[in-house]
């Protein structure tokens, strides 16, 4: 620090406060988020503070300064034990007979309200459902406002909630369903939905789930923020941390009282860094981490690469192929596809 010129030294005060604040997402999803609820939001930026920390060992590093190993050892932690923001690599095995592809998306009521200025969306959706032929469905924010008669898909469970305007979540399945259900979330509109299908000989548990939206969202006016809706963000993101741990451990009591296979698919509005993710993933694979490539960006967000759907599997499947379609904007959210096997 002696040895520092004035400029450098603010920097690496700035430094020592990024460390401390990435170390500080690096323990909270290991933590309740009605302990600190408000500190949570560390978790949704987790990955933009590892790009700060790499940079921040770039600087010191072209200097020769000792203060390039803070950032690194802190960026290196990051990098190896939590889920990777970014991945170079994928994953395409060859096709066999006994694959079955899942997909999920959030359609965001099939436009009903016109946030896209096109009238085709409805339409779109089934056109590039018929396209992909997947062999199961998840829908989030599934509405009857659309005409969804697809004929490939036989067997369907869907379950709305609402008075005027109903919504909620379907599942749509090529194969036979034996059972099906709802988690009813307390005092929400979100809901999770299952469906248990027969695929040749095994019995496969589908959840589609839709958790608490954190509600972030607010105006800017004449270049500021609202102090009023400032402060609602601030209680927006209380609530919200808190309400989606209750519905984590709702869920995953449930997944954990079903003995057999099952797939977890479905927007939990929180990224793979938070507490929420974490406790439904538990000892499944991420879908994605094991054979998807980039950023897996499936919220329409300009400023940032936001993974908040998912799909889950138990070991007993072997992940073959992982696909993020960002391309396919009639939604605020894209589809996300999976193509699975089960091991023998």
């Amino acid at each position: 620090m002696k040895n520092l010129s004035w400029f450098n030294k603010i920097v690496f005060i700035l430094n020592v406060l990024l460390l401390l604040c990435t170390l500080i997402g690096y323990i909270l999803p290991y933590l309740a988020p009605k302990l600190f609820p408000l500190l949570a939001v560390f978790t949704l930026i987790l990955p933009a503070l590892l790009v700060l920390n790499f940079i921040c060992a770039l600087y010191w590093a072209v200097q020769l300064k000792k203060q390039a190993v803070l950032s690194l050892t802190v960026f290196l932690i990051g990098y190896i034990f939590f889920p990777t923001f970014y991945k170079f690599s994928e994953k395409n095995l060859e096709k066999e007979e006994n694959d079955f592809i899942v997909l999920s998306y959030n359609v965001r009521l099939f436009n009903l309200f016109k946030w896209i200025k096109n009238e085709n969306v409805p339409e779109n959706i089934k056109k590039f459902i018929e396209q992909q032929q997947p062999d199961v469905i998840c829908f989030q924010e599934y509405s009857h406002s659309a005409d969804y008669e697809l004929s490939d898909y036989k067997f369907r469970h869907i379950i709305t909630h609402g008075n005027k305007i109903k919504t909620g979540q379907a599942i749509f399945s090529k194969y036979l369903i034996i059972n099906e259900g709802e988690i009813a979330l307390p005092n929400s509109d979100n809901n999770v939905i299952y469906a248990d299908i027969v695929k040749d000989k095994d019995t496969i548990r589908i959840y589609s789930l839709h958790l608490q939206s954190i509600n972030i969202s607010t105006k800017i006016q004449d270049g500021t923020i609202d102090e009023d809706k400032s402060k609602m963000i601030v209680e927006r993101l209380s609530i919200g941390f808190k309400e989606q741990q209750l519905q984590s451990e709702l869920i995953l009591s449930h997944i954990d009282d079903f003995d057999g296979k099952k797939i977890v698919c479905g927007d939990m509005n929180n990224t793979a860094y938070s507490y929420t993710y974490r406790n439904i993933r538990g000892e499944m694979k991420d879908a994605f981490l094991e054979a998807g490539k980039g950023f897996g960006r499936t919220y329409n967000f300009n400023y940032y690469p936001a993974r908040i759907d998912y799909i889950l599997v138990d070991d007993v499947f072997e992940v073959k192929q992982f696909q993020t379609f960002t391309e396919f904007k009639n939604s605020d959210h894209f589809p996300i596809m999976a193509r699975l096997k089960i091991k023998e």
